[in-house]
């Protein structure tokens, strides 16, 4: 069949596996760059399969020449519909990197789960003996224990808030209120996106003996500025990331015994599944790229990724902020970048947005999440 992009609001609901593959292709590329490093050998990924999951596997696999696991949760293809995009993006990265003499293997279930956390254990003690590192890098709408389900919301704490956003339906500005949320919204925000599982998926790897003396685990965050701080860092968003962090703080005591520590990095605003579902975020990614392109400062997952793993993870000490994060959003929330970004947002409107707006960038990096707007695929060509 000929796979087109079918957009629904910030979701694309087709996938296309030659763009899929062309877009881990580029990320290996872009990390083949530089010589080898040293640094971690066995790595446990989980949330392995799109964004800064599927760039640290890349990045840690070419940078470090390590094995690594991956944890995923993403559906095949049927005859009506085409596989997720993080399904196209492992089977496309497993084949190079086995191809190129690494051990990729993943394990395709809820990562919430018990049964994952035995299987994962059981394929690190037969394939890998120990891991060296652990990412954490899921991002779930929703989570599982027992019998119940918690949900996760993009809402303010306190009070709605009102501002402007991009609405990605129409590529125009809108105003949008995001309602504040009642304490279960919170609670059950936290439960999803906090540290509760990071903490739960390490024990159980100490329990089991397979972490080796010296592990580093690290999850992944996002503070932002004070433009988005209603929505993220002082919404229900941000109760969570402050879970994390303070998870972060609890496995390195708990990982002292065998030399370990736990790390969280705060990483840059990008096009992710994730952030597109934020009100408010889409406007200021666009604004925040204009601007950075412009100084020659932006990056996306693999390049972020990048710069993580080979330049700040192979220094003795990490460098890290007052609180011990490692801060990979330093060029984003420079006072010159955000200066820049704040004088648009204050003076963007509908007649100067694509002056202000890197639109058409924000677009592009959306397609190729789902594996479209490459240049050099025909999407036109049936595909099996």
């Amino acid at each position: 069949m000929v796979i087109e992009p079918k957009v629904r609001g910030f979701i694309c609901t087709t996938a296309h596996p030659d763009g899929c593959r062309e877009s881990v292709q580029r990320q290996i590329n872009y990390v083949k760059r530089h010589e080898r490093k040293e640094g971690p050998k066995r790595i446990l990924i989980i949330g392995s399969s799109t964004g800064y999951g599927l760039a640290s596997r890349i990045a840690t696999t070419y940078t470090y020449g390590a094995a690594t696991l991956g944890i995923m949760f993403e559906k095949e293809a049927t005859e009506r519909r085409t596989a997720t995009p993080g399904f196209y993006n492992t089977k496309a990265f497993e084949e190079q990197a086995k191809k190129d003499g690494f051990y990729a293997e993943t394990i395709n279930q809820d990562a919430f789960s018990d049964e994952t956390k035995v299987m994962a254990i059981q394929k690190i003690k037969e394939n890998l003996g120990q891991v060296d590192m652990v990412i954490y890098s899921l991002a779930a709408p929703r989570r599982t224990v027992g019998d119940v389900t918690y949900s996760s919301v993009l809402k303010t704490i306190g009070e709605p808030f009102t501002n402007r956003t991009l609405d990605l339906k129409t590529n125009e500005l809108s105003e949008v209120t995001i309602p504040a949320a009642t304490l279960e919204e919170i609670d059950a925000t936290v439960h999803v996106m906090g540290g509760e599982d990071w903490k739960l998926w390490m024990q159980e790897l100490m329990k089991a003996n397979v972490l080796a003396d010296g592990v580093i685990t690290i999850a992944y965050s996002y503070v932002g500025p004070k433009l988005t701080s209603p929505i993220y860092s002082e919404g229900t968003i941000g109760k969570a990331k402050q879970h994390l962090y303070e998870t972060s703080l609890e496995l390195s005591k708990e990982l002292s015994d065998i030399q370990g520590k736990a790390y969280i990095s705060v990483n840059k605003a990008l096009v992710t599944q994730a952030s597109a579902a934020i009100p408010i975020v889409p406007l200021y990614i666009s604004l925040l790229y204009q601007v950075m392109k412009k100084k020659g400062l932006h990056e996306g997952c693999i390049e972020q990724m990048d710069r993580l793993f080979a330049e700040r993870l192979t220094r003795n000490p990490i460098p890290t902020d007052e609180k011990g994060q490692i801060r990979m959003d330093d060029f984003e929330l420079s006072k010159e970048v955000q200066s820049e970004v704040e004088e648009a947002w204050n003076n963007v409107n509908a007649d100067n947005l694509h002056e202000y707006a890197d639109i058409k960038g924000y677009w592009e990096e959306f397609y190729h999440m789902f594996g479209f707007h490459y240049d050099n695929i025909d999407y036109s060509k049936d595909v099996k």
